[in-house]
């Protein structure tokens, strides 16, 4: 998603309930969602924020991509 030139920051996600808090911390004007939770995260629209449910890739599973990489992400990191 960073590579992404429209992409200000990514916000890695530790658990639900901090991106209340992340909107007001990083003064988000934009959030992004796969589809799949269309209508589940309008929240941010009560506060002015923008909210963009964007459709997933047919037969991408990023679940698959992770399952099928021969070494976990960390290691991958370990070895740059």
């Amino acid at each position: 998603m960073e590579a992404i030139r429209y992409v200000d920051l990514v916000i890695p996600e530790e658990n639900w309930s901090q991106k209340r808090t992340d909107m007001h911390e990083y003064h988000i004007d934009t959030f992004v969602m796969g589809d799949d939770w269309t209508g589940k995260f309008d929240f941010p629209k009560e506060e002015g924020v923008y909210v963009v449910y964007l459709p997933r890739t047919p037969e991408i599973s990023s679940t698959q991509i992770k399952t099928d990489l021969p070494v976990s992400p960390a290691e991958i990191e370990e070895n740059i």
